[in-house]
């Protein structure tokens, strides 16, 4: 919603990127998106409002907040991922929690698929899109930040060669991250730390940024960063730009996720879960309503 804290006097020029900002964040809205900062500046990017510098990233985030404290853009359509206040779960009574037991029952929807499919990024401010598919196709996302950190790399050897025992059901670890020197680096980095594990029976697919998604889609390029000790290989192989996860629409991210995941997926046995959990709502459904 709008809610306006402050009365300042707006000038034309930002008076129409506030209309501009306005009418992309309500087209995302109308698909379900919340935004962030950043992927709001790349909408602007490649749509030829703004140039991509750094300076022009500075006045979009001005102007953002300037739009919302006076009542011009709705609070609730853009985010921040990076910090999120946490408070415990509670019902207000009975009959509150057995409903939350209806709306949350889900089983475990890859049993007994052909192998176990794990969604991991770099970039926490796509975790909401990946969000999407993870939670419909009940997948591990792992949220990295960056490398992934050693405590982080160690869960995931446990994970990964326990349904291995257990299951015999090797890994595919679907990568999503940045088209940059450091992006890339960290697809062989998690492949290396694992086969130190002694996991050698887990690939790890990049699904995205990949050449072919920027040549399809055309996302705004930044220079590459040419600091990055890996700069100099990458740049001999893709030249002196670099792309940003961010830079996709996220129904295209989405889709090229869920792609990706039916790739690996027995789409029958999934079906079938999916139908045993409607079957299974109905009978909580009859309980509840006998027992109130």
């Amino acid at each position: 919603m709008k809610q306006a804290f402050r009365n300042d006097s707006i000038t034309p020029k930002r008076s129409a990127q506030i209309a501009l900002i306005n009418e992309i964040l309500e087209e995302y809205d109308n698909q379900g998106y919340v935004l962030t900062l950043r992927q709001l500046y790349y909408q602007l990017v490649a749509r030829g409002i703004i140039a991509n510098e750094v300076r022009e990233y500075t006045k979009v985030m001005k102007t953002l907040t300037i739009g919302r404290m006076n009542g011009l853009i709705d609070w609730e359509m853009i985010e921040d991922r990076s910090r999120r206040p946490h408070m415990d779960y509670s019902v207000t009574g009975i009959p509150d929690a057995l409903r939350d037991t209806v709306d949350q029952y889900k089983l475990n929807r890859q049993k007994g698929q052909p192998c176990n499919i794990e969604i991991w990024t770099e970039k926490d401010a796509v975790s909401n899109i990946l969000k999407r598919v993870s939670r419909y196709y009940h997948l591990r996302l792992s949220v990295n930040r960056g490398y992934t950190s050693c405590s982080a790399m160690y869960s995931a050897f446990k994970r990964i060669y326990g349904q291995l025992v257990s299951e015999d059901r090797s890994t595919k670890i679907l990568y999503v991250g940045d088209h940059d020197p450091s992006g890339l680096d960290m697809i062989r980095d998690i492949q290396d730390r694992l086969f130190e594990f002694g996991i050698h029976d887990c690939d790890v697919i990049p699904i995205a940024l990949t050449m072919a998604q920027i040549e399809e889609y055309n996302p705004p390029p930044n220079p590459a960063k040419i600091n990055d000790p890996r700069a100099g290989q990458y740049i001999s192989e893709y030249g002196n730009e670099s792309w940003e996860l961010d830079a996709l629409e996220p129904e295209v991210l989405r889709t090229i996720t869920e792609e990706a995941v039916k790739d690996f997926l027995d789409q029958d046995l999934f079906d079938d879960m999916i139908h045993q959990e409607e079957k299974d709502k109905m009978r909580l459904e009859e309980i509840i309503s006998d027992e109130m």
